[in-house]
């Protein structure tokens, strides 16, 4: 049973770094839709301050963007632990205690957002069925935005449930360090290297004739 659960990694860890890619993907397009409603709010506010046109719909298509986006940057926080969490005890309690108790936040966040993809999901069938509108005066009808958000909350949901798998099977195999990289608490060292990463890239090339 340990040499299945052992040979299983390999596999989870490609997967893992398959959705961490999607994860990116996801997040860039997501930054794209907001630089661009935020092109379209600045280019409103210049034409109402120059001109004395508005641009009528800039601030409720700003708000359904910001609301899918958000939802589409779940998963890369997830895969990277860039969630925020209250760690002052955390790191004063052995790895086993720790371990465990990575896998039972995580299993409390399925439970959560099982619970808010389902009621999405009704909200998104909802309008869809009975044709529901926005109350202004464009009349958007609302299974349009809720589609992006119920794809962002689908996304964070297949992924956590991935990543229990992941750290259960890491956590059965008693591999405290897969569990750390999985779900637990980012060191400082990990942090910085993930801040600097990129830093240290162009300092490097900038270097070379």
């Amino acid at each position: 049973m340990l040499a299945m659960l052992h040979a299983g990694l390999g596999t989870f860890a490609i997967i893992h770094a398959r959705l961490e890619r999607i994860s990116q993907i996801a997040v860039w397009l997501g930054g794209a839709a907001l630089l661009a409603a935020a092109v379209m709010v600045t280019a409103d506010v210049l034409s109402r301050k120059i001109f004395n046109v508005t641009m009528s719909g800039s601030d409720e298509y700003s708000g359904y963007v910001f609301s899918a986006t958000t939802t589409w940057a779940y998963s890369y926080c997830l895969l990277h632990r860039s969630n925020v969490r209250i760690d002052a005890l955390y790191n004063l309690l052995p790895r086993t205690v720790t371990g465990v108790l990575d896998v039972i936040g995580l299993g409390m966040l399925l439970y959560f957002m099982s619970i808010m993809t389902y009621y999405a999901f009704v909200s998104f069938n909802n309008s869809w069925i009975y044709d529901s509108v926005s109350i202004t005066t464009l009349g958007t009808p609302q299974w349009i935005p809720q589609l992006f958000w119920v794809a962002g909350l689908s996304l964070f949901f297949i992924t956590l449930v991935f990543v229990v798998i992941y750290a259960l099977l890491a956590l059965a195999l008693r591999n405290w360090d897969l569990v750390a990289r999985i779900a637990g608490v980012p060191s400082i060292a990990e942090t910085v290297e993930e801040e600097t990463h990129g830093v240290d890239v162009m300092t490097q090339d900038s270097r070379e004739p």
